[in-house]
C-alpha cells in the first residue's frame, strides 16, 4: 500500500503524517481561507501523487500556480529532481505566449455545451438550435478538424438560403465567440493530450481576454472525460478555485453547464475512474451536491464560524472540537480527515520540491 508522506504531525515535528494514495480514489475537498497556505500544501499533495503513483493528474489552474510543476527548487534532493524531471508533466499556457497553448475545439463540445457557449435555448430560439443539432452533419463537411473553427461554420452557414442558417451565423458573429484566442483552429487540442494521459496536464486558464473562455475550456475537457467514460482510464481531475467552476449558483449558461457536469462527476464518476479533487476557500462557495460527495478532506485555517459548521455538517466523521481548532491554526497547518487517513489528523505541511507559480505580492516597504 502506497503512503504518501505530506508532513508531520503538529506537535511532533519528528512524526509523518501519512496519506493513503489509493484513496484518492474518493472525491476530496480542499478548504482554508486566502493566506492559510493551501496551495502551497496542495503542492506538496499533488508532488507526493507525481512521485509515488502513476495516477495521471488533470489540473485546472485559474491563477497559473502550478504552471511551474516540473521546475523543481534548488534545494531539492538531487534524486527527487531527477524523479520530476522524468516525470511528463504537460503545461497549457494562457498566460504566456511563447509556451505550449491552451486550445480547445468548438467542433468537439457536445451539442449543450455549443448551446450554452451561444447563448441558445431550445425553445426560445428553436430555429437556430435546430441548425446547431444538425450542424455537424450538414455544415461540416468532415473537414472541422482541418480547418478554423470560424471558416466551418461561418463559411457554411453564410452560404446557406435558410433564415436559420442565417440567423445563426449573425448569433455566432454578433457574439465574436468563435475570435476567441480558445479555438485550436487546427492546432493540437488539450483533449489530444488528455487523451494520451501524461502523469499531469497543467491548464492555465487564467489568462483569456474574455471572461467565458477559461469556463469553456474547462467544460471542454470535462465533457470530454465523461463522454469516454466508459473506458474507464482514472485520473484525478484537481480543481483549483473550484467556486469558478461549481458554485452554488451559476450566472451564465456555460456555467450552469460546468456545475451539472461536475455535479454528475461527483455523483457518478467515481466508479468510472474519474475522481475530484477540489480546493476554495469556503465550503457554503461550492455547490452542495458536489461538496456532499467528498470523503476526504483537509481543512486549513477558517475563521468563519458558518463554514464551520457546513464542514460538520457534511463530514461528520471529524468531531467539531477538532474544526474549532482551525481559526488557531499557523500557515501551513492543516487537519487532514476522511477515507486517506487513518485518523483525523492535525498536520505541519512539509516542504515543497517543485516551484510554486504564483505567490503574494508583498507590501512596498521604505528603503
Amino acid at each position: 500500500m502506497v503512503q504518501l508522506t505530506v508532513g508531520s504531525h503538529r506537535d511532533d515535528a519528528t512524526s509523518d503524517v501519512v496519506l493513503s494514495a489509493h484513496k484518492f480514489n474518493r472525491h476530496t475537498f480542499w478548504c482554508g481561507q486566502s493566506g492559510s497556505g493551501k496551495t502551497y500544501a496542495l503542492g506538496v499533495v499533488l508532488e507526493q501523487l507525481l512521485l509515488n503513483t502513476r495516477l495521471p493528474l488533470l489540473i485546472l489552474d485559474p491563477n497559473a500556480d502550478f504552471t511551474r510543476l516540473p521546475e523543481t527548487r534548488d534545494t531539492t534532493d538531487p534524486d527527487l529532481a531527477a524523479a520530476i524531471a522524468a516525470t511528463d508533466i504537460q503545461v497549457l499556457h494562457s498566460t504566456r505566449r511563447d509556451l505550449p497553448q491552451l486550445r480547445a475545439r468548438f467542433t468537439d463540445l457536445p451539442l449543450t455545451a455549443k448551446a450554452a457557449v451561444l447563448q441558445l435555448d431550445p425553445i426560445a430560439d428553436a430555429d437556430e438550435y435546430n441548425v446547431l443539432l444538425h450542424a455537424d452533419a450538414t455544415l461540416s463537411g468532415g473537414g472541422a478538424d482541418d480547418a478554423p473553427d470560424q471558416d466551418t461554420y461561418i463559411s457554411a452557414l453564410r452560404a446557406s438560403d435558410e433564415p436559420g442558417h442565417q440567423r445563426l451565423a449573425k448569433r455566432i458573429e454578433n457574439l465574436q465567440v468563435l475570435d476567441w484566442d480558445l479555438w485550436a483552429r487546427g492546432e493540437v487540442a488539450a483533449t489530444d493530450i488528455i487523451d494520451e494521459r501524461p502523469q499531469a496536464t497543467v491548464l492555465d486558464l487564467g489568462g483569456f481576454a474574455h471572461p467565458a473562455e477559461p469556463k469553456v475550456a474547462a467544460l471542454s475537457v470535462l465533457e470530454h472525460l465523461w463522454a469516454h467514460r466508459e473506458e474507464r482510464r482514472p485520473v484525478l481531475i484537481v480543481i483549483d478555485e473550484a467556486h469558478n467552476i461549481c458554485p452554488p449558483v451559476a450566472t451564465s449558461a456555460v456555467e450552469q453547464a460546468l456545475i451539472d457536469r461536475v455535479v454528475q462527476i461527483a455523483a457518478e464518476g467515481r466508479k468510472f475512474g474519474l475522481w475530484l479533487l477540489l480546493s476554495t476557500q469556503r465550503p457554503t462557495k461550492i455547490h452542495p451536491n458536489v461538496l456532499s460527495q467528498c470523503d476526504n478532506l483537509c481543512l486549513m485555517r477558517m475563521n468563519a464560524p458558518r463554514d464551520l459548521a457546513e464542514l460538520a455538517d457534511t463530514f461528520g466523521f471529524v468531531g467539531e472540537h477538532m474544526l474549532a481548532e482551525s481559526p488557531e491554526f499557523r500557515q501551513g497547518e492543516a487537519l487532514f480527515a476522511g477515507g486517506f487517513i487513518t485518523t483525523p489528523t492535525f498536520t505541519r505541511m512539509g516542504a515543497r520540491i517543485t516551484e510554486e507559480g504564483g505567490a503574494d505580492v508583498g507590501v512596498p516597504l521604505l528603503a
